[in-house]
């Protein structure tokens, strides 16, 4: 019987299936950070337990640090006492863990893939809901909570029930000035937050295989905010021109990418649901109000408030029905998190910064997703752009994207952000998001308000 990829890894990974109950499933790799880790530590001293692969587990440090220059001082105190208590526990339990003074140090979503580790065929694992970016290089990647981290540390197994297959399939080529970012929020304005609840999504089509790495990780990021589990694409030479010469990758690559090439869904294979989503005529999205579903593309209005959703969106974002979009006045800029924060990302930004001033009106963040990102960037110089056209150029980090540290938006402003999440205070309290791609964020940041692009590619 014709599978899906998602069936193939998942039944690679069964360890134990009994009906009516949840599968024992084998975890290939868990990443972890600061925030979601010490109560896990916490459950194995108690038990008495050790890591059972130490080796398939990977720590750095990137929610709750500072992105400024003395990040190092931890002056907040939270950051201070989460960060020392990682350092602890994978000190003591054998764990390899970037620390600031790594080269390898990031955002635990873009690290993965950039050492290599995140690979075809696995099953990975955090305490992170945005997990699914890995799913970009073919592998079912998701988030998971603290005491199911402490028992993938305690067995590499967790109890998971089989997810629906959902096929995802974008029509059409992208348009000039459109982005991964634009598709992704095109998919869940369609169907909703909760869309894709209870499904691992595979995303298909032309403009999927034209991707980059990064910009299929862009897609995949975003998953869980239309409700799925997790979301991936099937892996193709992209994928393993990505991975080869990684620090991690395999010793013999040949023959694992012949392995990698068994995963892509057969002929005929069935799925839960199909969506199609056309994106031939489309223009940048950008969100209007409290959760990633309501959206508009940036020629559009915001629609009429005939819902309570509607009216309560518009009462915390202070728009108005029918009112356009473009034109809306922002107070802040953020490029970055493991949405948006890789080198092709900043490369954009600084196309479109390149021989311009950021608004007097507005503070712009850049914020690199990793060491390796910055120097990167710093290398061909785009920091220089940065700057001088007046954005902060920060040190790696989650930084404004859930505000756990001291880069926030104040209660009232309004910030561009290429982040993946607009919840009511997801940036600080009161703070009002409008999420939209790179480059959209830097046409805000020129202009101090919500930009169409496209007038900067002509």
């Amino acid at each position: 019987m014709p599978k899906n990829i998602i069936e193939k890894i998942w039944d690679a990974h069964v360890v134990k299936s009994k009906k009516g109950y949840p599968d024992i499933f084998a975890i290939d790799l868990q990443l972890m950070h600061e925030v979601t880790s010490p109560q896990a530590f916490t459950e194995l001293r108690r038990r008495k337990a050790k890591v059972f692969a130490p080796e398939r587990t990977v720590a750095t440090v990137d929610h709750i640090i500072s992105t400024g220059n003395d990040r190092k001082l931890l002056t907040y105190p939270a950051a201070k006492k989460q960060v020392e208590t990682l350092r602890e526990n994978c000190e003591e339990f054998g764990i390899p863990l970037y620390d600031f003074d790594s080269e390898n140090q990031g955002i635990v979503h873009v690290i993965g893939p950039e050492l290599g580790l995140t690979q075809p065929g696995m099953t990975i694992v955090c305490g992170d809901s945005h997990t699914s970016t890995h799913g970009a290089f073919g592998s079912i990647a998701f988030g998971i909570g603290t005491t199911e981290v402490g028992h993938v540390l305690m067995t590499g197994c967790m109890l998971q029930t089989r997810p629906k297959t959902m096929k995802v399939e974008f029509i059409g080529r992208m348009p000039s000035g459109i982005s991964s970012k634009d598709l992704i929020l095109k998919l869940i304005q369609q169907i909703g937050v909760s869309g894709g609840t209870g499904h691992v999504i595979e995303y298909t089509g032309e403009a999927i295989r034209k991707m980059s790495m990064e910009e299929r990780m862009t897609v995949c990021n975003m998953s869980i905010e239309c409700g799925a589990r997790a979301g991936l694409i099937a892996p193709d030479k992209t994928t393993f021109a990505y991975i080869k010469g990684r620090q991690f990758a395999p010793k013999n690559f040949d023959l694992a990418m012949k392995k990698w090439k068994t995963f892509v869904s057969d002929k005929n294979a069935r799925y839960d649901k199909v969506v199609k989503v056309n994106i031939s005529k489309m223009a940048p999205m950008v969100t209007w109000g409290i959760n990633p579903s309501q959206s508009v593309e940036v020629t559009q209005r915001i629609p009429a408030a005939k819902t309570d959703s509607i009216k309560q969106a518009l009462a915390y974002t202070k728009l108005k029905p029918s009112q356009l979009v473009a034109g809306v006045k922002v107070d802040y800029v953020f490029i970055g998190s493991c949405t948006n924060a890789r080198l092709p990302d900043l490369r954009a930004v600084a196309k479109i910064l390149k021989g311009k001033k950021v608004s007097t009106t507005t503070k712009v963040y850049i914020v690199p997703g990793s060491k390796k990102v910055q120097q990167a960037a710093i290398k061909e110089g785009l920091d220089k752009i940065f700057i001088k056209a007046g954005a902060d150029f920060r040190n790696p980090g989650c930084s404004m994207c859930l505000a756990m540290n001291e880069d926030k938006v104040p209660a009232g402003k309004r910030c561009a952000s290429t982040s993946n999440r607009n919840f009511i205070g997801r940036q600080g309290p009161g703070s009002i998001t409008h999420l939209m791609s790179p480059i959209m964020a830097a046409a805000a940041a020129i202009t101090g308000k919500i930009t169409d692009v496209r007038k900067f590619l002509k």
